[in-house]
């Protein structure tokens, strides 16, 4: 076997290359010739959001993306507005209802900001559907062409947990912005000249948040449907505080560029973070997204300069002698990580940096981990219960736990 050496169409406009894309998400060897549906990478996260115009603002200003298309009434759009914005590989479409009757509009009223559909990119997309179809998907949008000036994109897309979808689409026959109804667009925001290129260049995963007693029927539905290989399981003591609890298996497509933790409720003296997530966002969703930096420093100062809140970590997490020794060397001291809050984790493969924010809405769901991989193909089981007792203290304060 070796790495496919296809980058996605991202990861060409970022400029990024495999052996950046090792370091960044943990690429893996892989030979997509016997996958029955082979998965690219990434193509984009559709939020729905409350207000479109003013999250997509903020993500520039707070977050450093880059607006490059838009769609909405001067197009032709009668529904919604939507603004495409980019950091590196990362590519973001913030979608909001104006027409009072837009489905969009019923969706955030009942789950708020989040992810409606988690964009794949795909070599075939009739190839997917076929297989998916024969192993019990639903096929929400059947395979068609849409096409403009630019040239021609083929898409479909399948159901998944809750409301959530994946939308399947083959660009390598389109030149534009985004999608055919979209035009190139740029901000009348300056970014500073201080301001780092980037704040994070990759998409590294996507948690799901699904009902008790349903996570192990959502991973048999990637092993299934999508071809993809379980990664990871975390259960038991390593993922329990002494009053919440969770269970979590992650699937990863052949590459490891697409990575799905899947997280349940398990019992516990109170209620966990899962619960919490499941009765604000009113049921399954993306819990949080994973973003790569090759500069986790950098990217935590930034964003704390702009008002972003992240979980607190103990001092006593950083003085542990278990963790001193379990971690050895890492590239910046101890004392860097600890006055920003960063958790550090190893395995056999070497190491990770990582931090999560306080969720980015009104209701306590959606949030973002930052992550800094070097070698290590984990996910920081290390951390999970100093993490997990951060995430309980900041669900007292809200009177849910």
């Amino acid at each position: 076997m070796s790495i496919d050496q296809t980058l996605t169409s991202q990861e060409r406009l970022a400029d990024l290359d495999l052996q950046q894309l090792r370091q960044l998400v943990g690429l893996v060897e892989y030979d997509a010739r016997s996958d029955p549906f082979p998965v690219k990478g990434w193509d984009a996260l559709v939020w729905s959001v409350g207000n479109a115009t003013q999250t997509a603002l903020f993500y520039q200003i707070v977050f450093g993306m880059e607006l490059i298309a838009y769609s909405g009434p001067e197009t032709g759009n009668r529904d919604h507005q939507a603004y495409v914005l980019r950091s590196g590989a990362v590519q973001f479409v913030f979608k909001g209802g104006f027409d009072p009757k837009s489905p969009l509009l019923e969706h955030h009223r009942r789950h708020g900001d989040g992810v409606v559909d988690i964009a794949l990119e795909v070599p075939d997309v009739d190839r997917c559907i076929q297989h998916a179809r024969a192993q019990g998907a639903t096929v929400v949008v059947e395979p068609h062409d849409i096409a403009d000036e630019h040239g021609t994109v083929r898409m479909a897309a399948i159901a998944t947990y809750g409301e959530t979808r994946h939308t399947l689409i083959d660009r390598s026959r389109y030149t534009g912005p985004y999608l055919p109804g979209y035009v190139a667009r740029t901000s009348g925001y300056a970014k500073p000249a201080t301001e780092p290129k980037r704040i994070f260049q990759a998409l590294d995963h996507v948690v799901g948040n699904v009902e008790l007693g349903r996570m192990d029927e959502w991973v048999a539905f990637y092993n299934r449907v999508m071809g993809f290989t379980n990664m990871a399981e975390f259960v038991g003591e390593d993922i329990a505080t002494d009053y919440s609890a969770l269970m979590s298996k992650v699937v990863a497509s052949g590459n490891h560029r697409v990575k799905f933790p899947l997280n349940e409720p398990a019992a516990g003296k109170k209620r966990s973070q899962i619960d919490e997530y499941l009765d604000f966002y009113d049921g399954p969703g993306a819990q949080h997204l994973a973003l790569a930096t090759n500069d986790i420093l950098r990217t935590v100062d930034s964003l704390r300069a702009k008002g972003i809140e992240f979980l607190a970590t103990p001092d006593s997490y950083y003085s542990d002698p278990e963790l001193r020794a379990r971690i050895g060397e890492v590239r910046v001291p101890i004392e860097e990580l600890q006055s920003r809050g960063i958790l550090v984790d190893r395995d056999e493969d070497g190491y990770l940096l990582q931090i999560f924010t306080k969720p980015l809405g009104d209701r306590p769901t959606v949030f973002f981990e930052f992550i800094e991989r070097h070698g290590s193909l984990g996910f920081g089981i290390g951390n999970f219960k100093a993490l997990f007792e951060a995430i309980e203290r900041e669900q007292a304060k809200r009177g849910n736990f």
